[in-house]
């Protein structure tokens, strides 16, 4: 196990060493992608400098070397999780795509006329429209969980839009916007007691949180790798293998079929039934790169550090009037997100990026949930194991240089 040193773990991720508007990068927009660590890049480079090649199809040796590097990938997500197979593990390009194929596949099987499906109202965009879209297809009803005052998701709302025709739950492991950590193992549970289905989107998680699906007994588990330090383009969604081998396949073309004919088409076994034409592939050992990063180390150890800063970032944002917490009081994971009473979000953030701080301004693809708070949008600064207090410092200088141009 490696020990965590701050100054060591920042020398990891080469894009630190930045300049913006000649001042050094202090990257807080963590939620919205996380930057790579050289090993991560190293496997893509490696990918394409000795064994690029496609996989599974071929009668060669790098072909062998790039399938073998694939499906290991796929054996470290399926621990990441804690799959029970790894054939539970779907490679997608994200978590949109994820939902969507679970929204296009089992979602049409299962969900008919007067079904209701239940999402919340912290959810961000890409966990709201595809289950809209698949309501309007078969005639079912979309109820949203109401969200308290404080960020947090209403519980008791959501227990009294339970009954016999939910069919489907979808929820936010944790919230993009706020930072929330959702109850999800108290949600799944309740969910199965009226023969509903629960999918998790996971993309804010995976980054923070040690998951465990068979824990969770979650049916559905999606997140995406530029999230967690690997590239953009590649992503997992897991399933039950029961679920998963009941569901027809979403794309149709090459990998996918067993054997193709003008009489007839069968396709093929899990996972690569939902794994059309020729994958990411050096995502997919990217991500697996990803994981073998994360795991050198004590993944609580990282989490209680994110706690240390958002706890210092809170105190700081407490020190100034002007600033008003959005998601406070509850239970959260490393993200400040607030509003500075007479500015713009959106000038904040310009003066802030002037200054080499990046962090990210308005309503962050979830629109429901700022018109609940009565918002236009907040400022977001999402921190992760790599960022500093000093960054924290330099941060709330700038909000105060900001505050001298804008009040």
């Amino acid at each position: 196990m490696r020990e965590f040193n701050i100054e060591k773990v920042r020398a990891d991720f080469p894009i630190l060493n930045e300049q913006v508007h000649g001042k050094p990068l202090v990257y807080f927009d963590n939620g919205a992608t996380s930057q790579k660590p050289q090993a991560v890049i190293d496997a893509i480079d490696d990918y394409y400098q000795h064994i690029n090649s496609n996989v599974h199809r071929g009668a060669h040796a790098l072909s062998d070397k790039a399938t073998e590097k694939f499906e290991n990938a796929r054996v470290k997500l399926q621990q990441f999780v804690n799959a029970k197979h790894r054939e539970e593990i779907i490679w997608t390009r994200g978590t949109t795509e994820s939902i969507n194929l679970v929204a296009q596949t089992w979602g049409r099987q299962n969900i008919q006329s007067g079904d209701q499906v239940i999402v919340s109202t912290l959810e961000h965009h890409s966990n709201i429209v595809p289950w809209q879209i698949l309501c309007e297809q078969v005639g079912a009803e979309l109820l949203p969980i109401k969200v308290k005052s404080n960020g947090e998701l209403d519980y008791d709302d959501f227990e009294s839009l339970l009954s016999d025709k939910v069919k489907l739950v979808a929820i936010g492991h944790i919230s993009n916007a706020l930072g929330v950590i959702n109850p999800v193992e108290r949600i799944i549970a309740a969910a199965h007691t009226v023969g509903a289905k629960v999918l998790v989107d996971g993309a804010q998680a995976a980054p923070h949180l040690k998951i465990d699906v068979q824990a969770l007994d979650c049916d559905f588990y999606a997140f995406s790798g530029h999230k967690m330090f690997a590239p953009t383009g590649i992503g997992v969604l897991y399933g039950k293998k029961e679920i998963l081998e009941e569901m027809p396949p979403w794309h149709g073309g090459g990998e996918m079929i067993e054997k193709v004919s003008f009489s007839g088409t069968t396709f093929n076994r899990l996972p690569y039934k939902f794994e059309a034409g020729t994958p990411n592939i050096e995502g997919s050992i990217a991500m697996g790169a990803a994981v073998d990063y994360l795991n050198q180390f004590n993944r609580q150890q990282l989490s209680d550090y994110e706690m240390e800063l958002i706890e210092y970032a809170t105190q700081k944002a407490d020190s100034i009037p002007e600033i008003k917490i959005i998601g406070s009081d509850c239970n959260k994971t490393s993200v400040l997100s607030f509003i500075m009473q007479g500015c713009h979000s959106q000038d904040v953030g310009m003066l802030l990026d002037q200054q080499g701080i990046a962090v990210r301004t308005g309503h962050h693809c979830a629109m429901p949930l700022m018109d609940a708070l009565g918002l236009s949008g907040t400022i977001r600064a999402s921190f992760s194991f790599y960022n500093t207090k000093q960054e924290i410092d330099q941060l709330f200088a700038g909000l105060e240089k900001a505050k001298t141009f804008l009040m």
